[in-house]
């Protein structure tokens, strides 16, 4: 899992039928300083975040497992929308 920010959104109008319904966003990496890196992912979305969100990404096999992605053609998922980060110095 890794922590990210919704930068904006893909469309795609054709797609496998396995993702008809799926919302994509470009997610980027951040660190716990919330500071965007340049590395980026497209995302399924499953829990309507928005551009702008700080959001908690799985990617991998583990990607298949939530309730709207099982056994889809996808790898990697927006799986909450992050409220707050405590770290501890």
């Amino acid at each position: 899992m890794f922590l990210g920010k919704v930068v904006g959104t893909v469309w795609a109008t054709r797609k496998d039928e396995e993702l008809v319904g799926m919302k994509f966003q470009i997610v980027k990496h951040v660190g716990l300083d919330y500071k965007l890196k340049d590395t980026f992912v497209v995302a399924v979305d499953t829990v309507q975040a928005g551009v702008g969100d700080v959001v908690l990404v799985c990617s991998g096999s583990s990607a298949r497992l939530t309730t709207l992605t099982k056994n889809k053609p996808v790898d990697a998922v927006i799986m909450a929308v992050v409220d707050k980060i405590d770290v501890k110095d």
